[in-house]
């Protein structure tokens, strides 16, 4: 039972304190207090709390501690890389959210108001002055770690508080979509690249074959993450396909593998390749992606991403004049609007047709050193061995 006292404040106000204690053997195992202006007030809120705590598993929530979003995104990143690695620009958002006055908001006080509230600083000078695509990406990283909190670990995060947020935003014109990229490689721009990654074969052997990577990107349309975590073992020789691990999905990232075709030219530069391990280009996804990108820097080639390969890839199936489904056999797209977003025609035709540098690329010897397992070591080798057989 609950009891309510009255008292004067420091300033002499009269001041009505309604307090519930609730024992379990003769042990106080909770207890709450509140103050108000009126003993009518005092005993409505006492006797609403009891009703409440009164429910089937109230109590354990009432007596939880309180733990700030900044913990709940650590144990987000921590249980999730358990799995996969995350991708640099996921934990780099949400570590800075970590730093920020909302990583100190506890889960309980996680409301679409506090998440209004971070969207209106960061666009503010005092926050960063981003743009609304940033504040919409923030959002969207959060919302993951949101999502799994309270069905996963049992925070008290309201679950529809961050879609109650994005409403209220997207009236106020405060969160969008990213900007669509148009941006397709130039002939003379691939030019450019690959005769400088070839100097730099030239000079280190065992470097990575950038030369066949960005090709293979271009004809397979594939992403830069997707690439290196293809096996030969995951090749179908009689369809001409292969199985992608883990294929960039909204709703579904860890466990969506996807067959999919391979052009005849991806094909080819694929089987270019030493297979002398399990994966057919055993190299690191972020080293592919600094190279790119610093060789751009280097020839003052502007706004080239590494990703823009795929887009030139998609497009060029288009158009090539093929349908649709054939395309989405080959992308591993599942909707027209999401592959709307990687289509920029040029014009008509295959623009690499008679592309002198696809029969150099080929023909490149590879040398994979380090990355390739000792022979000198019997059970690698063994496994080198089991891995060298045909695929059936």
């Amino acid at each position: 039972m609950g009891t309510i006292t009255k008292r004067l404040n420091k300033s002499g106000q009269v001041k009505y304190t309604a307090q519930i204690r609730l024992r379990r053997k003769g042990v106080i195992v909770y207890q709450e207090s509140q103050s108000f202006d009126r003993k009518q007030v005092a005993r409505a809120w006492m006797t609403r709390r009891e009703a409440e705590l009164a429910q089937p598993g109230a109590l354990d929530s009432a007596s939880r501690k309180a733990v700030p979003l900044k913990n709940i995104i650590a144990r987000y990143l921590e249980e999730y890389e358990r799995i996969r690695p995350l991708g640099k620009t996921k934990r780099a958002t949400l570590c800075a959210i970590s730093e920020t006055w909302l990583g100190g908001v506890l889960d309980s006080e996680l409301t679409s108001q506090k998440l209004v509230e971070y969207a209106q600083w960061r666009i503010s000078k005092e926050g960063g002055g981003v743009q609304a695509q940033t504040v919409g990406n923030d959002l969207s990283h959060l919302g993951a770690v949101m999502g799994v909190a309270r069905p996963a670990w049992g925070y008290e995060v309201d679950s529809v508080a961050m879609s109650d947020a994005r409403k209220v935003l997207r009236k106020l014109g405060m969160v969008s979509r990213s900007r669509e990229r148009d941006r397709r490689p130039s002939k003379d721009e691939l030019d450019k690249l690959l005769s400088c990654f070839f100097e730099l074969q030239d000079r280190r052997p065992s470097a990575i074959h950038m030369p066949k990577v960005i090709a293979f990107a271009i004809f397979s349309t594939r992403r830069q993450e997707e690439i290196t975590r293809i096996r030969w073992e995951d090749l179908d020789e009689q369809r001409q396909s292969v199985l992608v691990r883990d294929m960039k999905n909204p709703g579904q990232k860890i466990g969506n593998n996807v067959w999919c075709h391979l052009p005849d030219e991806a094909w080819k530069i694929l089987q270019s390749m030493p297979k002398s391990g399990r994966e057919i280009f055993p190299y690191c996804s972020d080293s592919i992606s600094a190279s790119f990108t610093r060789t751009c820097k280097f020839l003052e080639i502007k706004d080239l991403h590494f990703h823009d390969l795929r887009h030139d890839g998609v497009s060029r199936l288009f158009e090539m004049d093929w349908d649709i489904p054939r395309v989405a056999s080959v992308s591993g797209h599942r909707d027209w609007n999401s592959m709307r977003r990687y289509t920029h025609l040029n014009g008509r035709g295959d623009p690499y047709k008679e592309w002198t540098w696809l029969g150099k690329i080929i023909a490149a010897p590879v040398e994979l050193g380090a990355r390739v397992p000792s022979e000198a070591d019997p059970g690698l080798a063994r496994a080198v061995q089991a891995k060298r057989r045909p695929v059936n």
